[in-house]
């Protein structure tokens, strides 16, 4: 594998925005709030553009479906790993896990768009928008979304207000060469967030750099896919590093599906790895991996983690 490989399949376009939403009334919460977010920008999604009651299996207006585009992007090419439904074009990130909340409390929670799904920016924001007037979670939460900034800490929106000029658009190529600047040397992994990654044909119950790095192989060629840079998949490495200091945690989240109306226990691994040494290339792949999330169940904020001294 080849140092200008990887950067050509690191030219996948991303936007970070970052909500800023203000609780109306004193509340509670579900600890993991990507989940809430996520269905209910779904549900709002729906109400305001769906013409065919939510009847997605029957629609003949399927193809032209703008909620179908935002949540369940389809690939001119699929990889054949790839099931239906799969999500592409977004990831949320919140670790606020508070559960009680007072009138005038905030919560942030990030939202990357990847792609195609940049141009929707105006329907994700009207959807917060009016989910806020509906309510977050079982107890029908009112907020108010308060901001919306990018990465460089400018203004996008606030007080009713777009600032479409500082709407920044950038590559993960240029995500992963900013963070090789940072710092020199980062070779422990600290997963923030439930990673779920099937290996050989099993899910792994410990940390492994192999699934690891296929995993975020995996995940750039879904995106190369999804931009239609029609690029092969990156080779497998041919030689990594041995891995110390596993520290691993089973974790789970619950989900309310209204797909299958119940609940879904979504099942992974937290915790930290050691990287003995770290060659280039790899640090190259696991700084993308930090950006786009890997494994399954990105769009709920699965996969996260980071690079640390």
């Amino acid at each position: 594998m080849e140092i200008n490989e990887i950067k050509q399949a690191l030219q996948v376009r991303y936007v970070k925005l970052h909500f800023t939403l203000r609780l109306l009334e004193d509340t509670i919460l579900p600890k993991n709030k990507v989940s809430a977010l996520r269905g209910g920008m779904g549900q709002m999604l729906l109400k305001m553009n769906c013409v065919r009651n939510h009847e997605c299996d029957s629609c003949d207006f399927e193809d032209e479906c703008i909620v179908r585009r935002m949540m369940y992007s389809k690939l001119s090419q699929k990889p054949e790993y790839m099931k239906q439904g799969d999500s592409l074009g977004y990831v949320f990130e919140c670790d606020n896990l508070e559960e009680y909340f007072y009138a005038g409390d905030e919560i942030q929670f990030n939202l990357i768009l990847f792609g195609k799904n940049i141009v929707y920016f105006h329907q994700y924001l009207q959807a917060f928008s009016y989910l806020g007037m509906e309510g977050l979670g079982k107890n029908s939460s009112k907020f108010v979304v308060s901001s919306v900034y990018n990465t460089r800490n400018k203004i996008i929106f606030e007080n009713n207000n777009v600032y479409m000029e500082n709407y920044h658009i950038q590559t993960v190529w240029e995500y992963v060469d900013y963070r090789m600047k940072m710092q020199k040397t980062e070779n422990t992994i600290v997963f923030a967030s439930p990673l779920t990654v099937k290996y050989q044909g099993e899910f792994i119950r410990k940390f492994e750099i192999e699934a690891i790095v296929a995993a975020a192989i995996r995940r750039i060629h879904m995106l190369n896919c999804f931009e239609n840079l029609n690029l092969e998949p990156l080779k497998k490495m041919d030689r990594l590093p041995e891995c110390t200091n596993l520290n691993v945690i089973d974790t789970y989240v619950d989900r309310y599906s209204a797909t299958h109306d119940n609940k879904i226990r979504l099942r992974g691994i937290r915790g930290s790895m050691h990287v003995n040494e770290m060659d280039l290339e790899l640090k190259m792949l696991l700084l993308a991996g930090e950006l786009i999330h890997i494994g399954k169940n990105t769009s709920f904020g699965f996969g996260k983690y980071t690079l640390v001294e």
